[in-house]
């Protein structure tokens, strides 16, 4: 009964960290501008990397590898927005600023071809 629901839950933990990971790829992809895109990746890394990480860590039990799971999820947890920040703060320092609703044309998306570079 208990590995059912282990398994159960593992799955639901899987398929929310996919979801993430898929929606965070598509923004990637489609968002206007470079700022909007590092949300955007932020969240992919954080929290869809976080989901499918607390999966693995219910599948293995506790052992070593839960302990060196926990690790690299800490230490996911707290790089990945330090380097999202550090790396738009640089764009920012740079002179790129972000895409106003004004500065887009009606049907535009934003970026030379349409949003997907």
């Amino acid at each position: 009964m208990i590995e059912m629901l282990l398994d159960i839950a593992t799955g639901v933990l899987l398929a929310g960290g996919s979801f993430f990971l898929l929606v965070g790829s598509i923004g990637v992809l489609r968002l206007p501008d470079f700022y909007s895109r590092m949300h955007a990746a932020g969240v992919t890394d954080t929290l869809g990397a976080e989901l499918i990480l607390l999966a693995m860590i219910l599948q293995t039990g506790f052992s070593l590898i839960t302990v060196k799971i926990v690790a690299i999820g800490f230490f996911m947890f707290f790089t990945s927005p330090t380097s999202t920040h550090a790396v738009a703060n640089a764009a920012w320092t740079a002179g790129l600023r972000p895409l106003l609703g004004k500065d887009l044309k009606e049907g535009e998306t934003g970026g030379k071809d349409g949003g997907a570079a």
